[in-house]
Formats: C-alpha cells, structure tokens, sequence
C-alpha cells in the first residue's frame, strides 16, 4: 500500500523492450523475483523487498541511474513544496500508464521522482 511522502519504488533503466526482457529474466534467475508487465517496456516487482520497476521507455525523460520514486497523495502540492524547498525541476509533471509523476534534483544533485494517481 503506498504511503504518502514516502519512498514508494525503485526503478532501473533499461535502453529497450528487449533490455527489460533481458534485466527481469536475470533478476527471476538470480534472486527468484517475480515481475507484473505492463507491456514490453515496464515490469515491476514487489518480491525484492520493496518495489522495484525496471523502466525501458527510451524517451527524453530516461534516467541513466537507478531511481528512487516518492509517492505523494497530492502530486500538484508536492511540486510545489518540492520547488518551495530548493528542488530543481528536472522533468515537469506528465502521464503515464497508472498516474502522473515528475521527476526532481535535490540540493546534492540527486535525482528522484514523485508520483500519484
């Protein structure tokens, strides 16, 4: 169940569909985790131990590190208290399948994410 303002996944990047395919048979393998698709492109796991997606749409909003994501019930109040609090606005608020997020820097210059429905 998420939480609000606490950290809700972890997603990996992959470069392609076939990357995903490729990181979930490795993790199934390696650590028994078993994924849910939603398509080619993204597949997530609760069985790591907390959520983690692996993430291979290849578009301008790609990150190359892994990425922490933040839940928030209220996604357009977090921005602003992101913003309000000295968080660089990386990627502005947009869609996706299951909700909406943006993505962030903090002060150190890391990168996180924040979602809701």
């Amino acid at each position: 169940m998420t939480e609000n303002n606490r950290i809700d996944l972890v997603e990996f990047p992959a470069a392609s569909p076939e990357a995903v395919a490729a990181s979930r048979a490795f993790y199934e393998a390696a650590f028994g985790w078993s994924f849910t698709s939603y398509g080619d492109a993204y597949v997530d796991t609760s069985s790591s131990g907390t959520t983690a997606g692996i993430n291979g749409f290849a578009d301008d909003r790609q990150q190359r590190m892994p990425l922490v994501v933040i839940y928030a019930a209220d996604l357009d109040a977090a921005r602003e208290a992101v913003l309000g609090s000295g968080g660089t606005l990386v990627h502005d608020t947009y869609e996706f399948p299951g909700g909406r997020r943006f993505h962030f820097s903090d002060p150190a210059g890391n990168e996180l994410a924040v979602w809701s429905e």
